[in-house]
């Protein structure tokens, strides 16, 4: 894997996500990036890394781009595709980029499956050298659970100065929600000032959408099956 940079902020806190459960690390750090007006800086690049670009706002956005903001001083990671199979090669890319840019602490966001319980609360966890500051701020231990991916590959490095924000989704679909829980929890710990409140309004959204659909494919397989009644009883 390559790493190209047309800047090279120095002493920054790199946040990471990559599609994982809920999607969680994609959607926040997406949203961080729209809410920050960060730049991007540079991208990874890899021949072993599905040919695909997705289009925002008439703009290609590469599968793993790397922004920059300047007034905060964190660089973000974003990542559009899965990554089976590439996890060692990405951690390794994630170890070159802190030290070209002389990252002072990584932040890795991902999603864990959660317990039976209320789906409209979301718990969030930490992983982290630093126990402190997350204590602070009222979060507790991640103390039991298992993690893979880039996360899991991260969690096995001694030389990376790394902390890990994990929150419960309860579905396998985008959680808008566990993601705005996630940015409440980055907001609190870097004083970043965010109004995570429209990522629990597209939560909604979604939710009342995918009812929508399921509303509507109910109906049609009801008349369907009514009329296959009717053609019985008439024939």
């Amino acid at each position: 894997m390559e790493i190209e940079l047309t800047k090279k902020p120095k002493n920054v806190i790199l946040i990471e996500g990559f599609p994982g459960f809920g999607l969680i690390g994609t959607i926040a750090t997406e949203f961080l990036i729209e809410h920050l007006q960060a730049e991007q800086i540079g991208k990874i690049t890899s021949k072993d890394i599905n040919p695909m670009v997705a289009i925002h706002d008439s703009k290609a956005v590469e599968p793993l781009g790397i922004f920059y903001d300047k007034k905060t001083n964190i660089v973000i990671l974003h990542a559009l595709i899965g990554v089976n199979g590439l996890e060692w090669q990405l951690v390794d890319a994630i170890k070159d980029l802190c030290k070209q840019l002389t990252v002072k602490e990584v932040i890795s966001v991902e999603g864990v499956g959660a317990m039976e319980g209320d789906p409209d609360s979301v718990k969030t966890f930490y992983y982290s050298g630093k126990q402190a500051k997350w204590v602070k701020i009222g979060l507790e231990p991640l103390k039991e659970g298992v993690v893979m991916g880039v996360t899991g590959a991260l969690m096995l490095q001694k030389d990376i100065p790394l902390s890990c924000v994990f929150a419960e989704t309860h579905s396998k679909l985008p959680d808008s929600r566990a993601a705005a829980k996630v940015i409440e929890v980055l907001d609190n710990y870097l004083g970043l000032k965010i109004d995570y409140k429209p990522l629990i309004k597209k939560a909604e959204d979604f939710e009342n959408k995918v009812k929508n659909l399921l509303n509507t494919n109910k109906t049609a397989v009801d008349m369907k099956r009514e009329k296959e009644e009717d053609l019985n009883y008439l024939g």
